[in-house]
């Protein structure tokens, strides 16, 4: 079931189309990477999902019912541009915006002692927002984010101004509210992550879907059927069928080569006319990145 299913979404503002007949669903329980260039059109699709901005046409449902303000409470939201109050102290900041999500006092503040205990912030309760770093500011918000136990979380840019320790422990989070069933929809330019993290993805470019899927499906369409081999001895011939792309030497006598199967011929056939020929240290497919299939899609190079 999609806990999100997006259907002809319209956006402009004046002459300029922000989204161009978007459709698109979210499977639940997934982790879904909503990619794209600046400019592309992400977050104002986030923006009419959380119910922020209007489309201007195109209905967006929320576990099959159309969106409705209700649903605000089954939805975190962290946006890309931060939104703390600078002269709040961090904790009753935290109170706050809890209750507003529904929360009442005492489960509010059950639930942020955990998370500070989680975070290992226990002492910033009484620090005002301001005088906290851009990173710290970003745990708050953050855990803000998550304090209501939302059903969806929409994370926009997750990992900005966090160094590679506290990436990581966001990264454990992520994976952790996805375990429990949660779904996360993940914005972001960094590919590792989207590598790393999620189910699927939905690209677009110019204010228009131009790829979606699973991440296994949308790699298998990119499939360039070439594999590196690693060998002792250069290969001075090959069988028809089979195409070298590049060859260059690691060590002394051990090199590495490209080679592309052609049409009608298989793994194992090139594994064993290899075979023939040199000594066969590895032989790996080589599986397009998911920085690889974004570069080429938005620069239009497409696929087979």
């Amino acid at each position: 079931m999609d806990i999100l299913t997006i259907k002809n979404i319209h956006k402009s503002y004046g002459d300029f189309m922000a989204l161009n007949d978007i459709n698109m669903s979210v499977p639940k329980a997934t982790i879904f990477g909503l990619l794209g260039p600046n400019g592309a059109g992400k977050t104002t699709l986030i923006r009419i999902i959380t119910q922020i901005i209007a489309a201007d046409q195109g209905t967006v449902l929320m576990n099959d019912e159309p969106l409705k303000p209700e649903h605000i409470r089954q939805i975190g939201y962290l946006p890309e541009e931060r939104g703390l109050y600078k002269k709040m102290k961090v904790g009753e900041h935290l109170l706050y915006l809890a209750q507003l999500k529904g929360l009442s006092k005492k489960d509010a503040m059950d639930r942020i002692k955990v998370w500070f205990k989680k975070f290992d912030i226990a002492g910033w309760w009484g620090k005002k927002v301001e005088d906290l770093s851009k990173g710290m500011q970003q745990k708050i918000q953050f855990i803000a984010t998550v304090l209501h136990d939302p059903e969806l979380l929409i994370l926009d840019e997750p990992f900005s101004g966090f160094d590679p320790i506290n990436v990581n422990i966001i990264k454990d989070e992520i994976l952790n509210f996805a375990k429990e069933g949660k779904t996360i929809l993940l914005s972001t330019h960094r590919m590792e992550s989207v590598e790393e993290l999620c189910d699927h993805i939905a690209l677009i470019n110019k204010s228009e879907k131009i790829l979606e899927g699973s991440k296994k499906e949308i790699k298998e369409q990119f499939k360039t059927n070439i594999f590196e081999v690693q060998h002792k001895d250069l290969i001075s011939e090959i069988e028809n069928g089979f195409e070298i792309i590049k060859q260059e030497q690691l060590d002394e006598g051990i090199y590495k080569t490209s080679v592309k199967i052609l049409n009608g011929k298989g793994p194992n056939e090139l594994l064993r006319s290899l075979i023939d020929h040199v000594e066969v240290h590895s032989f790996i497919e080589k599986i397009p990145s998911m920085n690889e299939i974004f570069i080429t899609t938005v620069k239009g190079g497409g696929h087979e």
